[in-house]
C-alpha cells in the first residue's frame, strides 16, 4: 500500500503544533533548541519547542572523530566546564605523519598550518556530548521525542514547510499494515530547522525543490569509518592526536587517517575516504582495515609479551558520511518556512576535520532568527537574518580560508599538500584564489574495464576484521519485517548497469555488507539487500553511480545504538 493509501485507510494523523519544530537531535539541532529556550527565558516569552530524533536516544547515532572546538558550546553554556559537560581530555599534542607502505615521516610541528593544530581543543566522545546536549534541552523545557524519524515533509498551500510527518510503525515488507501498525503524526510549527546531519533525507528533499544550491558547487562527501580500541596503558598517550595521509590510498585519491588517544586507555581510530574517487574496486572498509597494518598504528594495537604489553581489544564500531564540500557548496539555508543547519547544510570545515563546532553555532544562528521572528508575529516566511549573521561570523571567516582546501586534492597528494601548506601556513587563509568544482561524487566512478583490481588483505580477526562482525558491535538494528528503507528506482539498474559496467560497486563502498551480488536458483546474477546492517552512513545514497538508490527513514529507534563513539 502507498502512504497516501494508508492514509486514506487509517488517517487523519494526529497533529501537534509549535512555535519551531527542529528535525534532528544532534548538535545542531540541540543547539537551536536550546538557545530558543534561552532566549525566551531571558525576554520572559514562552517559545514552543519540540526536537525529532530517529534514535532511540540523542548521541544513538551520533557518530565522529571527534576533536571539539570549545567556541562554539562557550558562547553557547560559558560555565559548561562547570556544567559537567563530558570534555575532559585536553589534546595535548599533535602529530601529522606522511606514510609509505613501511615508512613514514612526521611533519614537524612548527611547520603545521594553524588548521592542524589543536591546542585548546578536546578529544570527546561526540555521542556523549549529544547527549549531555540532550539532558540540557529538556532542563530548559524542550520536548524530545526520540525513535521518532520525520519521514515527510509538510506544506501549506502557499508551498511554504508547515512541518513534517513521522513514519507509520507497524507496516510489514508488503507495505501492509499489521496488528501493530501505529499511524504517524504531524509536528506542526512556525518554523521547522532541519538538522539531519550529512545528506539529511529530508534536507535532500528541500534542497532539490527550493534550488538551493543554484549557483554553487555540487556538493561532496567523504565517508568516515571509525573503530574504538582500547589499548595498554603503557601505550597509551592521554590527548596525543596523530593525523595520517598518503598509504594505503594512492596519489591521486582524497584520503587520511586518524588515532586520538581518549582518556580510559581508550584510542579512536578513524579512516576517512573521499567519495569522489574513481576505482570501483575501491573498498573504504577494507582500505582502512589495511591501514592499521602499518607498523606505526599496530604498534599501539599489537601485544608484546616480552614487554608485558597486552593486545588491545576493539569495542565499538560505526560510519557515517561526512559532507565536506564547505563554504562553496554551501546551498541557501533558508526557504519558507524553514532552515538547514550544521551538516545537514555542510557547514563542517574539512581542513580542520572538524563540524561539532559549525553545527552549534549555525544552530544558535538559526535560532536567534526564529526568535526574533516569532516575537514579530511572524511565520512560514525566510529566516533571511539567519544567513546574514553566519556571513557576520568567526565561523564564516573560518570556512572562507578553508574553501580550497578539498579541490586541491583532485591534482593528486603532493600537489595538494604543498599548495595548502602554502595557503594556510604561508598566506594563513588570506587566499587570493578560488578552486571550483563541477561534478558529483558519483560521476567521478570509471567503468571497472579501465581500472586495476585491488588485492586486500583477508581479515584476521585480530587487528582486522570483516563488515558483518564490525556491524555486530555497532549495536545496529532493525524490525525485520518493515519494508526494506535502502529502496531502488529500477530495479533492474543493478545488474545490468552497475554490474556489468562497474563491477558491483555498491558491494564494496557499503561498510555494512548491506549490498551483495548474489546468484538465483537460475544462475541469474540478483543483488541482494540486507537493510537490517545498515548503519545509516547514507554512503549508498550518494555513491551509486546511476543515483538509482534512494536512502529513506526507516522506523524510529531503528539503525546503530552507538556507545562512546
Amino acid at each position: 500500500m502507498t502512504n497516501e493509501e494508508i492514509l486514506a485507510q487509517h488517517g487523519p494523523r494526529e497533529a501537534m503544533e509549535y512555535d519551531v519544530v527542529v528535525i534532528g537531535g544532534g548538535p545542531g539541532g540541540l543547539a537551536t533548541a536550546i538557545r530558543l529556550k534561552q532566549m525566551a527565558a531571558k525576554s520572559g516569552k514562552e517559545v514552543s519547542v519540540v526536537v525529532l530524533e530517529k534514535g532511540s536516544e540523542p548521541g544513538a547515532h551520533i557518530l565522529s572523530g571527534a576533536i571539539m572546538d570549545p567556541r562554539a558550546l562557550t558562547e553557547l553554556f560559558p560555565d559548561w566546564k562547570k556544567m559537567g559537560a563530558p570534555l575532559s581530555q585536553p589534546v595535548t599534542d599533535d602529530a601529522m605523519v606522511f606514510l609509505g607502505e613501511k615508512s613514514s615521516l612526521r611533519t614537524p610541528n612548527f611547520v603545521l598550518p594553524e588548521c592542524f593544530q589543536n591546542h585548546g581543543n578536546y578529544i570527546v566522545s561526540l555521542g556523549n556530548v549529544t547527549r549531555w546536549l540532550g539532558e540540557q534541552a529538556e532542563a530548559l523545557g524542550v520536548e524530545i521525542f526520540p525513535g521518532f524519524a520525520a519521514a515527510e515533509v509538510l506544506y501549506n498551500a502557499d508551498g511554504s514547510v508547515k512541518g513534517v510527518a513521522t513514519g507509520n510503525m507497524g507496516v510489514g515488507k508488503d507495505g501492509v499494515p499489521t496488528g501493530d501498525f501505529q499511524l504517524g503524526m504531524e509536528l506542526l510549527g512556525k518554523y521547522t530547522v532541519f538538522a539531519e546531519g550529512a545528506r539529511g533525507h529530508l534536507g535532500r528533499q528541500l534542497i532539490a525543490k527550493f534550488k538551493l544550491d543554484a549557483g554553487k558547487d555540487p556538493q561532496s562527501y567523504a565517508l568516515g569509518i571509525k573503530e574504538l580500541w582500547e589499548i595498554d596503558p603503557k601505550r597509551h598517550q592521554p590527548g596525543f592526536v596523530l593525523h595520517t595521509a598518503g598509504w594505503p590510498m594512492d596519489n591521486d585519491t582524497y584520503g587520511g587517517a586518524f588515532l586520538y588517544h581518549m582518556e580510559g586507555n581508550k584510542v579512536s581510530l578513524g579512516f576517512i575516504t573521499g567519495l569522489n574517487y574513481s576505482n570501483p574496486y575501491l573498498s573504504p572498509f577494507e582500505e582502512m582495515q589495511r591501514w592499521k597494518l602499518h607498523p606505526n598504528i599496530r604498534w599501539y594495537l599489537e601485544g608484546d609479551a616480552e614487554k608485558g604489553i597486552k593486545p588491545a581489544k576493539r569495542i565499538a564500531y560505526g560510519a557515517r558520511a561526512i559532507t565536506a564540500g564547505g563554504l562553496l557548496s554551501l546551498p541557501k539555508t533558508v526557504f519558507p518556512g524553514g532552515a538547514l543547519v550544521g551538516c545537514d547544510a555542510g557547514y563542517l570545515n574539512v581542513s580542520r576535520i572538524k563540524g561539532s563546532h559549525a553545527a552549534i553555532k549555525t544552530g544558535m544562528l538559526a535560532a536567534e532568527a526564529a526568535f526574533d521572528a516569532l516575537q514579530a508575529g511572524r511565520q512560514h516566511d525566510e529566516l533571511s537574518a539567519y544567513p546574514e549573521a553566519f556571513e557576520k561570523s568567526w565561523l564564516y571567516t573560518e570556512l572562507n580560508k578553508a574553501r580550497n582546501f578539498k579541490a586541491w586534492f583532485k591534482k593528486g597528494l603532493v600537489v595538494a599538500t604543498l599548495m595548502n601548506g602554502i595557503e594556510q601556513f604561508a598566506l594563513r587563509g588570506c587566499i587570493p584564489w578560488t578552486l571550483h568544482r563541477d561534478k558529483p561524487d558519483h560521476a567521478y566512478l570509471k567503468p571497472a574495464i579501465e581500472c586495476a583490481k585491488i588485492d586486500y588483505p583477508k581479515p584476521d580477526g585480530k587487528l582486522t576484521f570483516d563488515r558483518l562482525s564490525s556491524v555486530f558491535i555497532s549495536n545496529t538494528n532493525h524490525a525485520e519485517q518493515q519494508p526494506a528503507h535502502l529502496t531502488l528506482k529500477n530495479d533492474l539498474v543493478p545488474v545490468n548497469t552497475n554490474l556489468i559496467t562497474y563491477a558491483g560497486p555498491e558491494a564494496r563502498y557499503c561498510p555494512a555488507g548491506v549490498y551483495e551480488f548474489i546468484k538465483t536458483d537460475a544462475g541469474q546474477d540478483k543483488l541482494q539487500i540486507n537493510a537490517q546492517n545498515c548503519v545509516h552512513c547514507k554512503t549508498c545514497d550518494i555513491k551509486d553511480p546511476t543515483q538509482n538508490i534512494v536512502w529513506v527513514t526507516p522506523e524510529g529507534g531503528g539503525g546503530p545504538n552507538y556507545s562512546g563513539m
